[in-house]
């Protein structure tokens, strides 16, 4: 994994047979990775975040383009005096092995009912239910859906999702289907679900 913005290669993950969900890895040297809240404090192992990238890798900018340079490439909290943190925009969790696991863009937000949510945090959190192979949520008619790859049964997962996440961010129904529809390059196509 890694972005333009960061020398292109920023983590790194040995990808073994069978596996159900690739993770993009653990830092590569001389480069950190920063999962963090809208303020830039760290989150918690296994809680959505903004991942963001320090160290050497880290551009020094847009060119030409100094408002968006200041938006992307901020002071880093956590390293030296001087340096940089660049935020990727993108939606991740660590992992409790220490490996960054992607959820998705953080402009994936919604409103639903006047309150923002994160699709990518709501689909992390039904990923952890263990009759769950694949999740993906969106919403549908000013509500949140939820598709399924899996066994769980619907009352099973809003309970579920209830006893980790607040209310409004719990789907009002669920759809299982046999795989989630993707794009021709493997991503979650959520325009093609039903």
């Amino acid at each position: 994994y890694g972005p333009t913005e960061a020398a292109v290669d920023v983590t790194w993950h040995a990808c073994r047979v069978g596996e159900e969900r690739t993770p993009i890895g653990a830092p590569i040297r001389a480069t950190r990775i920063e999962i963090l809240d809208a303020d830039l404090r760290r989150v918690p192992v296994g809680t959505a975040g903004e991942l963001c990238i320090g160290g050497v890798q880290v551009a020094q900018g847009y060119a030409a383009r100094p408002a968006l340079t200041a938006e992307r490439f901020v002071p880093d909290p956590y390293g030296p005096p001087g340096s940089r943190l660049y935020r990727t925009g993108d939606l991740a969790r660590w992992l409790p092995d220490g490996e960054v696991d992607y959820l998705g863009r953080i402009d994936d937000q919604v409103k639903v009912r006047g309150m923002r949510v994160e699709l990518g945090e709501i689909e992390a959190v039904l990923a952890q239910h263990p009759q769950v192979q694949a999740a993906a949520v969106r919403p549908v008619g000013g509500v949140l859906a939820a598709y399924i790859v899996g066994a769980a049964q619907s009352e099973e997962l809003a309970v579920f999702l209830r006893q980790r996440l607040p209310e409004h961010m719990v789907p009002v129904s669920f759809t299982t289907l046999e795989r989630l529809p993707v794009t021709a390059n493997g991503k979650l196509d959520r325009k093609a679900l039903p």
